[in-house]
């Protein structure tokens, strides 16, 4: 049977036309004006399209439609909106750079709207606040991601608590997607070769703003089911429909931009999903300028930037390798390399034939720019990629950190923007990355803030109560239950929140471990505490499930389902209501397990403390006056040891701190000890974990310097990429004639502070001259233990003649540090182009 199709669009009178504009332009998601617009058109609509503001339009009735046309508040409403929108669209931004040389930015999901479920959790909510905020300082980012027909699934707990999933189809043509078409009026579509046959995307684009997200879909009549398959479900399938993903994203993603007439000068890959782009860039510029894969390849290595967000080897993405001869041993002759060159890029020891291919490790040498994602994360990614680079002291590792950060805009309440507005005007508007507006949290009052916070969470309940009853009546619950539903939690009780996803390393139960210290605290009659939980497991993670299960198992058994709720299928929609209207938000992961972590950051910027392990972006964020710390960052071999002993001191802090603090009221009925935490944690958070300061930090960091190199590597027709490719190629041939014959050291057994220290090196280059290497004299305190040099300083030492074979370097140094001290020397590569000395294999110790 053969369909004809098309689209029918809402018929909107003339001056409602702006309407469909803000409707698909993804602003409207962090511009709550603008979503009242939809909810004062028809609120039913607006609830019933799941806040889809295009598919509410097609919902609501042209009589309603006729007579909105006619209200004069409504028009008035929606002109003072749409100036907003277009003063957004226009205005000065914080990038005042040329906008054709672009960042293109690769995710695999983006938690942008909850209109737009391509998201599962923390990294696509961190994509979504990436696109946003580049929006708002105009940078010249692009997101490139896949367009998911099913998303992540819709989950649904049975009336035992156990956790069912459901798919449903998302309808693209009631969504805030375009899709992408050529003068012709045909879909703009690219082609990858998976494995010998060619699979077909077409391209969508999703306006954020200013910017834009492209997303690339193969459910085409071109493709055969399996191909239609690759992007119907985020995370589904085996790991032959994941590679089909990753080479989706990252070759097809460079090929889309390219189909679309823009020039990716630099690229970000958001984890190691993204890392075959570099494969494309290479294979782009070697076919352009007939480059061999050295020059290709350093021709794109200042350019691109890598962050990852997995902190145990086991999450880092790897195919065996018979997947990777199936759908890559053609690249051999594209790259003009060996087969064993090529397994080389992703495995940490080449020469180790049983090592499967790493999507990190490839992103990692094919990135001249890398960053964990917190502080402690970025020590904790240096330690687990050391043996990319044998020899370079751990401090060293070019694996730097970029502390995530949240949209204020979209994760601040209504009612607490409104506050922070009649306070500070319009600065988070005018000007959001001049972070020191949160510096004047002290001038609003108590009495404003806190009632503030009391109606956030009113609404959190009654929207707890909300999702209960329907989670209750579709599992076919009596009346009597359906009652208790109502009743269920208390706008006035102490409110902890745990939401996230349910991996057992997050430990949900934690507060569990003693059912009877709990119950005391549930059921007390003085002061209360109640407990709303929320996050969804992997489908094949069945400890995670059970986890949830026992959540909701415990509230029955122990009678305390009034105290205890579990609210099913978290999504950006729950987490806007628990983020803003809990009083604690709780985060129990075992340390150092969680990289950054963000719905933390949300919850602090709308006053709401945190009580956590300190990991991720709580490690460095943590002080006594915004919130708990549980433990001290102690680190355990014995994880039911460390259960017992964090889960204690959590019950500890309840008793003794946090529950006493809440209920400590003065006459006037306000908990002042509270909301003086409630400023400071704004105050601190607020500028500190801004998405703004995270892009700032990117954008100094990163993106301009890689958009620089760029610029520098297109002059003179790639002239430094072919300079730097002959040079590597020089160290590869001499690198073992290095040698260091001799070592005079002016040094004495004891030296007084401030005595010179003189140090000459005799050294044998080889073929190499003394330009080509960079001689460091490394000097700092030593370890009485190990016997290694800490604290180390570098000094580069100056070749000062050559003495036959040998070339004669020199450093003279004061000494100004006391101690044990200790020096050696090292060579490393020196060339004009490189943006860090730091690759493979190369470094000499003395």
């Amino acid at each position: 049977m053969k369909i004809s199709t098309y689209t029918v669009k809402p018929k909107l009178p003339a001056v409602l036309k702006p309407l469909e504009e803000i409707a698909r332009n993804l602003w409207l998601s962090w511009n709550f004006d603008a979503v009242q617009l939809f909810i004062r058109l028809d609120y039913d609509a607006w609830f019933q399209s799941q806040q889809s503001p295009i598919r509410a339009l097609g919902m609501v009735s042209q009589e309603r439609l006729a007579e909105a046309a006619r209200d004069d508040s409504y028009l008035a409403a929606l002109k003072v909106v749409y100036n907003n929108f277009l003063k957004y669209k226009k205005g000065l931004a914080w990038y005042r750079g040329p906008k054709k040389e672009v960042v293109a930015y690769f995710s695999m999901e983006y938690g942008m709207d909850v209109s737009l479920p391509i998201y599962s959790g923390g990294l696509g909510m961190l994509s979504g606040d990436h696109m946003k905020t580049s929006s708002d300082m105009g940078l010249p980012l692009v997101g490139i991601g896949l367009l998911y027909r099913q998303g992540y699934f819709q989950q649904v707990l049975s009336a035992d608590g156990f956790q069912q999933e459901s798919y449903p189809e998302n309808d693209w043509y009631n969504m805030p997607v375009e899709l992408k078409t050529g003068k012709d009026g045909a879909p703009v579509k690219i082609t990858v070769d998976l494995a010998g046959r060619q699979a077909v995307a077409q391209i969508w684009e999703v306006r954020v703003g200013r910017s834009s997200l492209y997303l690339l879909d193969t459910n085409v009549e071109e493709n055969p089911q399996d191909f239609r398959n690759i992007t119907a479900a985020l995370y589904g399938g085996d790991k032959e429909t994941r590679i089909q993903q990753e080479i989706l994203l990252g070759i097809g993603g460079i090929r889309a931009l390219r189909a679309l007439g823009i020039t990716p000068a630099a690229a970000h890959m958001n984890e190691g999903h993204a890392a075959f782009l570099g494969l494309e860039r290479i294979r782009e510029i070697m076919e352009e300028k007939q480059f061999s894969f050295e020059e290709g390849r350093e021709a794109v290595w200042p350019t691109n930037i890598f962050t990852t967000h997995t902190p145990v080897p086991a999450g880092n993405e790897r195919f065996d390798i018979s997947l990777m001869e199936k759908y890559f041993k053609g690249w051999t002759g594209i790259l003009g390399i060996s087969w064993y060159d090529f397994l080389s890029l992703g495995r940490e020891r080449p020469y180790d034939d049983r090592e499967p291919f790493c999507m990190t490790v490839l992103a990692l040498k094919l990135a001249a720019y890398a960053n964990g994602v917190s502080r402690l994360h970025g020590i904790v990614s240096r330690d687990m990629w050391k043996g990319l680079w044998p020899g370079l002291p751990l401090e060293e590792i070019p694996i730097g950190h970029v502390t995530n950060g949240v949209h204020p805009k979209t994760w601040i309440s209504s009612n607490m923007k409104d506050l922070l507005d009649r306070y500070f005007g319009t600065h988070f508007e005018d000007d959001p990355t001049d972070l020191t507006v949160w510096a004047g949290m002290n001038r609003i009052s108590d009495e404003e803030l806190w009632r503030t916070h009391e109606r956030r969470r009113e609404r959190l309940v009654a929207f707890a109560r909300d999702r209960l009853r329907r989670t209750l009546m579709r599992n076919g619950a009596v009346e009597r239950r359906l009652q208790q539903a109502e009743d269920a939690l208390s706008p006035y009780v102490l409110t902890l929140a745990f939401a996230r996803r349910f991996a057992t390393y997050k430990r949900g139960n934690l507060l569990l471990r003693d059912p009877e210290r709990l119950i005391r605290l549930l059921k007390d009659s003085e002061q209360p505490i109640q407990l709303i939980f929320a996050g969804k497991a992997h489908p094949m993670d069945m400890p995670g499930k059970e986890l949830i299960r026992s959540i909701v198992h415990f509230a029955e058994q122990h009678d305390v389902e009034n105290r205890i709720v579990f609210l099913e299928n978290y999504d950006m929609s729950m987490g806007h209501y628990l983020t803003s209207g809990a009083d604690v938000w709780l985060n129990t992961p075992r340390r150092p397990l969680e990289a950054s972590g963000t719905s933390g950051m949300k919850a602090a910027m709308n006053g709401v403390l945190n009580c956590s392990v300190l990991d991720g972006w709580w490690d460095e964020a943590y002080n006594a006056e915004i919130g708990w710390a549980i433990g001290r960052g102690e680190q355990y071999e014995d994880t039911n040891l460390q259960d017992e002993v964090e889960s204690k001191a959590l019950y500890d802090l309840l008793e003794r701190e946090i529950i006493p603090l809440f209920y400590q009221r003065g006459r006037d009925g306000l908990p002042r000890e509270w909301i003086k935490r409630m400023k400071t944690c704004m105050k601190e958070i607020g500028p500190s974990m801004s998405s703004h300061r995270m892009l700032l930090d990117y954008s100094n960091n990163f993106y301009l310097p890689a958009l620089k190199n760029y610029r520098r590597m297109i002059k003179d027709d790639y002239a430094e990429a072919k300079s730097l490719a002959d040079y590597f190629a020089r160290l590869r041939q001499n690198w073992d004639a290095i040698k260091i014959m001799k070592i005079d050291s002016s040094a004495k057994p004891v030296m007084q502070r401030g005595d010179p220290l003189t140090v000459t090196a005799y050294i044998e280059l080889g073929a190499l001259t003394p330009p080509e290497v960079q001689v460091e004299f490394y000097h700092g305190s030593v370890s009485g233990q190990t016997r290694d040099i800490e604290h180390a300083k570098a000094a580069e030492m100056k070749a000062q003649g050559q003495e036959g074979n040998c070339y004669r370097y020199q450093v003279k140094i004061e000494c100004t540090d006391t101690g044990w001290r200790g020096h050696t020397l090292r060579i490393l590569p020196k060339h004009p182009a490189l943006v860090h000395p730091y690759r493979t294999g190369f470094i000499k110790w003395a």
